[in-house]
C-alpha cells in the first residue's frame, strides 16, 4: 500500500492524542493508494485493547463506500508494545482479512514507529507500505 507521509503522520497524531488509550480508524483508498484518514473512537477507552464505535464504524464504511473507494487499511496504536500484531490484533482481523492492518508503536512516544500487516487465513505478514 502506498501512503502519504501527511497521512502517517496524521494516523501518529491521532495515536499521541488519544494517549493514553490506543486510538483506531480506517483509512480509504483505491488501487493501492491511501487517500483518506478516518478517526474512530475507542468503545473501549483502553490502553490496551481497541473496538471501534460502531456508529463511528458504519459511518465511516458508509463514506468511504459511497465515494467508490474501499477501506485501504485499519489502524490502531500500541501504547506501550511494539507496531506488533497482538493476539487480540490477529482476532480482529479475522472480521476484516482485507485491508493493511497498520499499528503505530508509543513506546517511546518521541519516536512512533508504524507498521502494517497483512493478516488473513491465519498468517501474519508485515505488508509492504511505500511512505511517499
Amino acid at each position: 500500500m502506498r501512503i502519504s507521509r501527511d497521512l502517517v503522520d496524521e494516523i501518529v497524531a491521532h495515536a499521541l492524542e488519544d494517549r493514553p488509550n490506543e486510538c483506531c480508524g480506517m483509512v480509504s483508498g483505491s488501487d493501492g493508494m491511501a487517500t483518506e484518514v478516518f478517526r474512530a473512537r475507542n468503545a473501549l477507552a483502553s490502553p490496551f485493547s481497541f473496538d471501534m464505535e460502531p456508529a463511528d464504524q458504519i459511518g465511516i464504511y458508509t463514506t468511504i463506500t459511497e465515494r467508490g473507494e474501499e477501506i485501504a487499511a485499519i489502524y490502531h496504536s500500541h501504547t506501550k508494545s511494539p507496531a506488533e500484531p497482538s493476539q487480540q490484533d490477529r482476532n480482529q482481523a479475522t472480521l476484516w482479512p482485507d485491508p493493511v492492518w497498520l499499528i503505530v508503536s508509543l513506546a517511546d512516544p518521541g519516536e512512533p514507529v508504524v507498521r502494517g500487516w497483512d493478516m488473513r487465513d491465519g498468517r501474519v505478514e508485515e505488508a509492504g507500505l511505500e511512505i511517499d
